[in-house]
């Protein structure tokens, strides 16, 4: 009788050793899993953001003169992009009444889905600049910067599908604006016209970013004194 409790007390002791056994296994297991698919969710968000805050066009400006000629301040901007394998474009210069630089663009943005993907058509905003001008000089007065309607070399040489997809959206820029059905069957966020403007002076080098998801500014820094020199500022 003693020998047959005992056994079935062993027995009961090994069936609920075992069961703790199986319950943290599989307790374990699930949030190890759980952890696992956080970071994963993580990683998809970091890489997101990353895409997001990407600067896509990069125009750097410097103020090459600045001078009054009768009572007119005139300035002239020396307007540089580079590709994306860093080679550098023609620089292009524009001489514009008073300090102020106003520079006009229409600007294309997608639906977060493609820019959050990535996607290779669809995966970043695009700008193309239309022209630049001084506070007291009218819009059409301006300088062209981009070739209206055609695709700006910053965005050449991507795949010919990509540059095909895109010489479309500039070739029928506004009836797009005007038509919702057709924004939508090409992934369009929304699409207009821009206006960034600052005050342009000797010494410092001016950057004109946008990034993927469209948002466009223009920031300042003291230019390299090496560069001043060089410029005789």
């Amino acid at each position: 009788m003693v020998r047959a409790l005992a056994k079935t007390l062993v027995l009961t002791l090994l069936v609920l050793v075992g069961s703790g056994g199986l319950f943290y296994y599989y307790t374990h297991t699930a949030a190890q899993r759980q952890i696992e698919q956080l970071q994963q969710k993580n990683q998809q968000l970091q890489q997101i953001r990353q895409r997001l805050e990407t600067d896509r066009r990069i125009a750097r400006i410097l103020v090459t003169e600045q001078k009054t000629v009768g009572d007119q301040m005139q300035t002239t901007l020396l307007f540089q992009e580079n590709a994306p394998d860093g080679t550098a474009f023609p620089a292009k210069k524009f001489t514009i009444n008073g300090n102020e630089a106003h520079f006009d663009a229409q600007v294309i943005k997608f639906k977060d889905q493609y820019v959050e993907a990535g996607d290779p058509f669809r995966g970043q905003a695009i700008l193309l600049f239309l022209r630049v001008y001084g506070a007291d000089q009218a819009p059409d007065a301006g300088f062209p910067i981009d070739p209206p309607g055609s695709i700006p070399d910053v965005y050449r040489g991507l795949d010919p599908q990509v540059s095909n997809f895109q010489q479309d959206l500039w070739n029928n820029f506004w009836k797009l604006y005007n038509d919702r059905d057709a924004r939508d069957a090409r992934g369009i966020r929304g699409m207009n016209g821009e206006g960034l403007y600052g005050q342009f002076n000797p010494g410092h080098v001016y950057t004109i970013t946008l990034r993927s998801d469209g948002d466009g500014t223009i920031n300042e820094e003291p230019l390299d004194p090496m560069y001043k020199q060089a410029m005789g500022q």
